[in-house]
Parts: structure tokens; sequence; C-alpha cells
């Protein structure tokens, strides 16, 4: 059985067992994060919620807080002698999924 589950804006395909890494999240290391579900598959038909399926929950441990690998952005404007070179870290948290409850 496998679900799907919505944060940080973004939609992600989970079963037990599953490591992600999603958006940051306001939570401690060693803690317990609940989702919401769009979707959930396996047993039966699918259930798709409007827009989350009613009793259906996905936890997950907070296995870590981080940031990602940097990237180099840079901006110029042609023929004006203008330009700037910056970096940045997107900020991550890697969960491990422990329930898929439908």
């Amino acid at each position: 059985m496998f679900a799907v589950i919505e944060t940080g804006g973004k939609q992600y395909k989970v079963q037990y067992g599953d490591v992600i890494y999603v958006e940051k999240l306001d939570a401690e290391e060693n803690s317990t994060v609940e989702f919401p579900v769009v979707a959930v598959f396996g047993e039966g038909a699918p259930k798709v919620g409007a827009p989350y399926v009613d009793g259906a929950s996905v936890t997950g441990k907070v296995v870590k807080n981080g940031k990602a690998k940097k990237i180099t952005v840079f901006t110029y404007k042609p023929k004006k002698n203008s330009k700037r070179k910056m970096g940045h870290r997107q900020p991550y948290t890697k969960i491990q999924i422990e329930a898929v409850k439908a």
C-alpha cells in the first residue's frame, strides 16, 4: 500500500520505510510528524480525497534537518558591466516513513 502526501507545496508518493527529503519543517530531530493524505492506493479501489482523504494519515520520523549542496546564482545585464554572483543552500528535512494508515 502506498499513499500520496502533500507538504511544502509539493506531493510525494510514499510507502512504509521510505526516506524522503522535504522542504524544511519546524520539527526537532527524532520527533514524529503527520502528513495529510491526498490519495491512497493498495487494497481495493484507490481512494482520492477532495482535497484530503478522511481518516487517512501518514506518520514519519524526523531523521535530520540540514542544508543541500550550494548552488551558484549568477545574474548579469548585458552591455551594462553589471553582474552579481551569489550562492544558495536550500534547507531540508529528512523524514523516514513509519506508518501509512488508510
